[in-house]
Order: structure tokens, then sequence, then C-alpha cells
């Protein structure tokens, strides 16, 4: 059974690489390594060590440490945010809804987020 924080990290690693539209083969080329070990670092069925997440966080263009953010909250389960999955960040839908979001300018962007603050309030 893989360890809680091997999951973290690789589920910061699929978020960061969905984020910059990379694939896990090109992420595998620029780390010297075969996709398919890409995959199971991502589910963390492997661990990732020190120095390959090194390379992977370069590739990334992030800092070692964004690998363990937030990695304090997923030890205790997230019972306010009803909803809301305990995995946003992992969740390909929620991370493609931001890419968008942040494609729309910025006086627009504001508009839409007043929207969805006053149907979120309506919802509940």
């Amino acid at each position: 059974m893989p360890h809680r924080v091997d999951v973290h990290v690789g589920k910061r690693v699929r978020h960061r690489r969905w984020l910059v539209g990379m694939t896990q083969q090109q992420l595998a080329e620029q780390v010297g390594i075969k996709f398919q070990q890409i995959q199971k670092y991502e589910t963390g069925a492997n661990r990732i060590s020190a120095s390959r997440l090194w390379d992977i966080a370069a590739a990334l263009e992030v800092p070692v440490s964004f690998f363990f953010e937030g990695l304090e909250e997923t030890a205790r389960e997230d019972g306010d945010r009803p909803g809301v999955p305990a995995d946003l960040l992992g969740d390909k839908e929620a991370l493609d809804l931001v890419r968008s979001y942040y494609a729309i300018p910025e006086n627009q962007r504001r508009r839409l987020f007043d929207l969805a603050r006053v149907l979120s309030d309506v919802a509940c």
C-alpha cells in the first residue's frame, strides 16, 4: 500500500504537469526516464527519490517544496467544505476550469468570479 506522502507528492507532480500542459511522455523525456515511471510516480505506486524529485521540479519549473505543499491538510478529513472533492488539485476538470478561467481577460474574469460567488450563495 502506498504511503500517503508518496501519493500526495505524486498528485502534486500530476497537478503541476497538467497546469503547464505537459504530457507524461514529455516530462519523462526531460527527466530521462520512461513515461510508465511517471505514471507510477503520479499514483504513488513508486516513491520518487530525492535526486529524481529535483529533476522533476526543474523540468516543471517549481521548487522541490511545491510537491509537499498542502501535505498537512491531506492528513485530516476535509469536513468543512461539502461538495468539494478532497483532492481538488488532482481533479482534471477543476484544473481545466482554472486554466480556462485565467485565459479570460481580467475585467471579464472578475465579473465571472462575482457571478459564481452569487450563484454559490444562492445554492446554499
